[in-house]
């Protein structure tokens, strides 16, 4: 029996490995770079719209509480509207969900940092992945992911509190803060 398993995940992985991928044309990765320029902006303004709001409604402390619970939704939202999967990830995350965790991830990032541009990616499995750089955009931004001097110490204490692992501090206006990742299909 062990054997017989054991030659159907040899064969499955032989044939797997015999499927030929086509790459993206220039055409596709034009299509598909638009097409994730436009839905990272849809995510981002909703995002935005959303933490701004909470900054007006009671200040930075709330507002990160406000990210720690809101946040993904928010995220998952978009992405079930568009039909994608969307994740935003950094070396330097706040939320554990958000750090990067895989080699194809890992060599996406190095690529943000020097071409700091946005990409796409199809892996040999056939799966498309648009990658976009997250910059410190706004002085807004630095109330939360600043400095010391720059974040209030209320603020401060609450991300201690619910990011105790927190490394998405020291940033300055124009600093590249993390990527943007969308999953897409190429049906």
């Amino acid at each position: 029996m062990k054997k017989s398993i054991l030659f159907l995940a040899i064969i499955a992985a032989l044939a797997s490995c015999n499927s030929k991928q086509t790459p993206l044309s220039n055409d596709e990765k034009v299509n598909f770079v638009a097409l994730g320029d436009s839905i990272s902006a849809a995510a981002q303004k909703l995002l935005l719209q959303n933490v701004s709001s909470a900054i007006q409604q009671g200040g930075t402390s709330y507002a990160v509480d406000f990210c720690n619970t809101n946040a993904m939704t928010l995220t998952d939202s978009a992405a079930n509207e568009f039909k994608v999967f969307i994740s935003r990830l950094s070396d330097r995350n706040r939320n554990t969900n958000n750090a990067i965790a895989t080699e194809i991830d890992s060599l996406a990032w190095q690529k943000i940092k020097s071409e700091k541009a946005s990409f796409v990616e199809k892996t040999s499995s056939g799966e498309i992945y648009f990658y976009k750089p997250i910059s410190i955009a706004m002085p807004t931004c630095i109330k939360c992911h600043g400095s010391e001097l720059d974040i209030a110490e209320s603020t401060q204490k609450i991300i201690k509190e619910k990011y105790p692992n927190d490394k998405a501090v020291g940033y300055k206006l124009g600093d590249l803060r993390g990527m943007w990742k969308i999953k897409m299909s190429k049906t």
